[in-house]
């Protein structure tokens, strides 16, 4: 059943399709994270939702978490081939098998960016200077797909060995990540997530 605004509290209408969308929205979405392991999370379910909806992988969060180790990037990129066989069969997640071993590979990747840049923090927000991209947008129609910044991250990553991350994703990834803030200005978390960048 679809979520109606509420009365004085204008969201962003994307989110509107069902409640733990709406939650997402609220408490997730535009919110600044420093967490490599949260950033990781993003970046494997970003991955996922290559050619579907993000209402589809968001349905599929917890399977992700339980078929990834809660986003242990250490664990992911050690499980063996065997198991990318069990997660096939698994309809906790989306049963794709190069986006399952993309997962894998992505975790290794990650893991090297730590090691050369101290955190994958530090890599990724050093392609915003350290500090949130605050946008003033009025209506859905200019949210942008991608930016010259995702396009450089793209490229970037791609030339690191990561799979699945191309400048939507990963502008889909710095909105969720709170690299850009997208919120509508109309809508009552966008003063709330610029103040979160400060």
């Amino acid at each position: 059943m679809a979520i109606e605004q509420e009365i004085g509290k204008f969201r962003c209408p994307w989110c509107l399709g069902f409640e733990d969308y709406v939650k997402y929205h609220d408490e997730e979405w535009g919110v600044p994270v420093f967490d490599d392991q949260k950033q990781f999370e993003f970046l494997v379910l970003e991955s996922a939702q290559a050619g579907l909806s993000w209402s589809t992988i968001l349905k599929k969060r917890e399977g992700y978490r339980k078929a990834f180790a809660d986003f242990d990037y250490q664990v992911v990129a050690d499980l063996p081939d065997g198991y990318v066989q069990e997660l096939l069969l698994d309809s906790g997640i989306i049963r794709n098998e190069m986006k399952i071993r993309a997962a894998i590979n992505n975790a290794k990747r990650f893991m090297e960016i730590q090691a050369s840049h101290g955190s994958f923090r530090n890599y990724i927000w050093d392609f915003v200077d350290g500090t949130p991209i605050q946008k003033q947008l009025k209506s859905m129609s200019e949210v942008p797909a991608t930016s010259a910044v995702s396009d450089r991250l793209a490229k970037d990553m791609k030339s690191k060995g990561f799979k699945f991350l191309g400048s939507t994703i990963l502008y889909a990834h710095m909105q969720a990540t709170g690299l850009v803030n997208d919120h509508l200005v109309d809508c009552f978390r966008y003063q709330e997530v610029r103040a979160l960048g400060k």
